[in-house]
């Protein structure tokens, strides 16, 4: 057994590079302050679409191997964030790329939105044990934007979460662990309409097209944010991390598009909604730290395996 930090962050992503566009400054500010910070990403993103022509024959389509490819992708990504714990649920390629909703790919053997629940949730329910975060990011019900393995990440972090302290689940598994806040990615609609704002007026022509906001996955009402991540100390390394991913993000300056050459803003403030747990303030302010308001005997150096 080895000492873990007192603050202790666990991210759940579907697929390699996720983390990145919606994490990443939040991950390398809190690596950067000494906490732990560890992500699990549910599948290999084996069925994503290639952006670089050199590595168009990765895609599934053809000769395939991207999965294999985007595990190195996610480790440079990583080592640009300052994150050293990264792992694959239940181990690299035990679930597969989903594909989007309504495809063929939804039913093929292997796939995560095909999974059980109760499984793959077990699989997490160990890290969470051995871990002990106090605090779980993850997607909201519809997976920021509908894409299945986004719905499943959710389904399977919340379940996992709920099995992980219960006294009677899995004695094999680690002792019992209740994770004290559990929050939501989440974009305000002001800042991304802001943020669009900016993008037509100084770069208009940087990708072919602009994505519209609805595009954006997680955009809600000001209102549902909780929590706010103030990150431009860390945007040269959540740049850096999303330029890994080179076979599903190209990046210009504070922008970035996927393979549809569709730009949208690259966000270092990031933003969350408290789905569980006691908000840190009682004034109804947004928090600034997302371990705000964690008790202190929750606060203590914990046991990893």
């Amino acid at each position: 057994m080895k000492d873990l930090p007192a603050r202790r962050l666990l991210l759940v992503h579907a697929h390699p590079d996720d983390e990145s566009i919606n994490n990443g400054v939040t991950m390398a500010r809190y690596a950067a302050e000494g906490a732990h910070v560890a992500l699990v990403t549910c599948t290999l993103g084996e069925e994503g679409e290639v952006i670089p022509p050199d590595l168009a024959h990765l895609a599934a389509d053809r000769e395939g191997g991207l999965g294999d490819h985007r595990i190195g992708e996610l480790a440079a990504a990583m080592r640009e964030l300052g994150v050293t714990d990264h792992r694959f649920l239940g181990g690299p390629g035990r679930f597969r790329d989903s594909g989007m909703m309504g495809t063929e790919q939804n039913h093929r053997p292997g796939a995560f939105w095909a999974a059980g629940l109760d499984e793959a949730a077990g699989h997490l329910v160990r890290v969470i044990r051995s871990l002990r975060p106090q605090v779980l990011i993850t997607y909201d019900p519809d997976g920021g934007y509908g894409h299945p393995d986004h719905i499943q990440a959710h389904r399977v972090a919340m379940r996992a979460a709920d099995l992980a302290a219960d006294p009677a689940y899995g004695p094999d598994a680690g002792a019992p662990h209740t994770v004290a806040k559990i929050y939501w990615n989440r974009v305000p609609r002001s800042v991304a309409e802001e943020a669009f704002a900016r993008l037509r007026r100084t770069a208009p022509d940087a990708f072919p097209g602009i994505a519209e906001i609805d595009d954006v996955p997680g955009v809600v009402d000001d209102a549902l944010i909780t929590a706010e991540i103030d990150g431009s100390a860390h945007a040269g390394a959540k740049t850096a991390a999303m330029r890994a991913h080179a076979t599903q993000i190209a990046v210009d300056g504070p922008f970035f598009a996927l393979s549809n050459d569709l730009g949208q803003p690259l966000f270092t403030t990031e933003y969350y909604e408290l789905a569980r747990g006691v908000p840190g303030g009682d004034d109804g302010s947004r928090e600034h730290d997302l371990f705000a308001g964690v008790p202190d005997e929750d606060l203590a150096p914990g046991a990893q395996a």
